[in-house]
Parts: structure tokens; C-alpha cells; sequence
């Protein structure tokens, strides 16, 4: 198969989690009709181990450059080796590890970076692990925001076939982040979100709704003044400069499924105000998405599952989704760059 874009470069992740099984059962289920190719940068001797406790036939095969991976993805798994000097064990601690895995996303960013990747889509890594070797980011999307030089923060949106949900606030305690919500990182966030569902999604004038931070939208004032000084206020300087930004409304009411075909997204106030929706809606196939980087960066929209790692029993649609998603992302990027050139 003769494929149009460049290959995806996909990270390790943690190496005693899933990440090694759900990128073999992509490969599996896409790799004789998928249009995005991708290659894998791990330990080819963990992957072909985890090939073997799987029982299933999937050859892998090195390679030495990622613009390889093409002419490779149809027959074989590509691989370009970050060698792991360890051994390890599903499930527990994989702190030996913690330089691998960086590397592992540092290659993967230099791929795209240079252009012989379209797109990064990453495993899922134990934060708790990299944090105790010195790791100083809260995650990925923090990590690839300083790496790139990003001018803004980034911004997590997660999508679902039904819904795109961002949280301005991420990895905060809920009270850290009621402290530290203000108008200027609401502006911020929907202002990323626009241009990213322009730039990336073709939607040409999105619509975005805004959640209330408290019960029913506050109630005017009577459960709580937030909507009033912070929310509101962001809002109306968002419509000023032209923006289809709607709200506050109340979030228990902003999720349903009608409620969910008069936007294009939705603006939450901190983390779970926006994951519990998405994930109640559509667990298995939500994907984390990196809205604000030159470069289109996603993820399966859940964590290592230690717990069920080597057991063969992990669900890929996520991951599928993610690979889909960044490819897709990619694609219309080109579409735009390459329209603007002939303009």
C-alpha cells in the first residue's frame, strides 16, 4: 500500500503498563487497510515478548530512520529502538526505566519536528514514576509545551465521537483550582480552543459553550460569585472580539444529548467537571488531544492499567482513536497550508 502522509511516531509510555499490547492490537486491526501508518519507538526485544505472551502473529522489524516506517507498516510493526537495559515485569515499578521513556517521547517529538513524522500520538506514562526521577511537568501536555517553546500553555482537549471537552484548569486540586481560575486564563483557553477548532477540525466558525464553576451556574449570585466576577466577565471579552462563545451554563445540564448538538465544545472550569461527561458518554474511544503546539500531539484518553498489564485483556480503541485522531489533525493542517500556497 502506497500511503499519502508521513508515518505517526508513537511513544513507549510506560513500559510495564498497556501501551506495548494496545499498539500491537492497533497494528493488528489497521495495518492492511488503515490510511495512517506508524511506528513504535520502544525496546524491540519487550515488544517481541509481549507479541509471544499474547499468542498472536505479528512480526516487527526494525528500523533505522522513521521515514522507513511506510514502506514497512503493511507487512511488519515498524520499530526504531530505544533500547530498554533492564529487565522488567508488567505492572510494577518501571523507575529504571524513566530515561527511556523520555527519550522515547523526545525522539518522537524530533520525528515530527523534522517533518519525517506527521504526528505524535503518546503512551500512557505513571506520573508518580517520572516525578520521583526528577520529572518536573505535570504531564505530557506541559512536558511538549516547554520542549516546543510553545508562545501560550497548551491546552487538553478530550474528544469522544460526541462531544470535545477542555478544562482551563488541569492537574490542580479542585480548591487550587477555583484559586487560580481567573477571566485572563479563560480568554486564553477558549481563544486556543477557537483557533484549534479552525485550524485542525475545518470548523469554520465553532461554536463554544462556556460551564458555570458553580451549581446552577451560580444562581445569580445566591451559590456563588465566580460567574458573576470571573466567568461572565471572560465571556463578554470573548464575544467582543467576534468569537461564537455562549454561557455560563449550568454543566448539569450541558452535557445531555440534545444539549450536545447546539456546540462545537465545551470551555470547563477544572479537570473533573470536563472528563467525568466525556467519559460517562464514551469510555473506551475518548482521546486526548494537545491543542496550542506547532506540532499535532494526541493520546488514549486513559492512564497505564498496571493492573491488567500482560494479561492481554487491554481494550486498543482508544489508542485506535488517538492514531485516527492525530492523522486526521494532520491531515487538515496540510489541507490548510497547501490551500494557502495556491491562494
Amino acid at each position: 500500500m502506497v500511503y499519502s502522509c508521513s508515518p505517526i511516531a508513537v511513544t513507549m509510555g510506560d513500559p510495564n503498563g498497556i501501551g506495548g499490547e494496545i499498539t500491537i492490537k492497533a497494528w493488528m486491526k489497521d495495518h492492511s487497510s488503515g490510511n495512517y501508518p506508524f511506528f513504535l519507538i520502544d525496546d524491540p526485544v519487550r515488544i517481541q515478548n509481549i507479541v509471544r505472551q499474547m499468542n498472536v502473529d505479528v512480526p516487527i522489524r526494525s528500523i533505522e530512520k522513521p521515514e522507513l516506517a511506510n514502506n514497512v507498516f503493511g507487512q511488519a510493526l515498524p520499530i526504531l529502538e530505544e533500547k530498554l537495559n533492564m529487565d522488567f515485569s508488567e505492572g510494577h515499578s518501571s523507575s529504571f526505566a524513566t530515561q527511556a521513556i523520555i527519550r522515547s517521547i523526545d525522539r518522537a517529538l524530533d520525528a515530527v519536528l523534522s517533518g519525517a513524522a506527521s504526528a505524535m500520538v503518546t503512551n500512557p506514562i505513571k506520573k508518580s514514576t517520572l516525578y520521583d526521577a526528577g520529572f518536573c511537568y505535570p504531564g505530557h501536555t506541559e512536558y511538549l509545551a516547554n520542549q516546543t517553546k510553545a508562545q501560550k500553555p497548551a491546552v487538553m482537549m478530550l474528544e469522544t465521537a460526541n462531544l470535545r471537552v477542555v478544562p482551563v484548569t488541569i492537574h490542580l486540586s479542585l480548591k487550587e483550582a477555583i484559586d487560580v481560575l481567573s477571566i485572563d486564563k479563560i480568554v486564553l483557553c477558549t481563544t486556543t480552543t477557537a483557533t484549534a477548532l479552525k485550524q485542525d477540525f475545518g470548523i469554520n466558525r465553532p461554536c463554544i459553550a462556556v460551564a458555570g464553576l458553580n451549581p446552577h451556574a451560580g444562581e445569580d449570585g445566591f451559590l456563588g460569585q465566580e460567574e458573576i466576577e470571573i466567568i461572565t466577565p471572560a465571556i463578554n471579552q470573548l464575544q467582543a472580539t467576534g468569537l461564537n462563545v455562549i454561557g455560563p451554563f449550568a454543566s448539569d445540564t450541558l452535557f445531555h444529548q440534545t444539549a450536545r448538538k447546539k456546540y462545537d465544545a465545551v470551555i470547563c472550569m477544572y479537570h473533573d467537571q470536563a472528563l467525568i461527561p466525556s467519559k460517562t458518554i464514551d469510555f473506551y474511544n475518548g482521546v486526548n488531544i494537545t491543542l496550542g503546539l506547532p506540532i499535532v500531539r494526541t493520546s488514549p484518553d486513559h492512564g497505564t492499567a498496571a493492573d491488567i498489564a500482560g494479561t492481554n485483556r487491554a481494550n486498543p480503541n482508544s489508542f485506535i482513536a488517538a492514531i485516527q485522531t492525530a492523522g486526521q489533525i494532520a491531515a487538515t493542517r496540510q489541507d490548510m497550508v497547501n490551500a494557502y500556497d495556491t491562494a
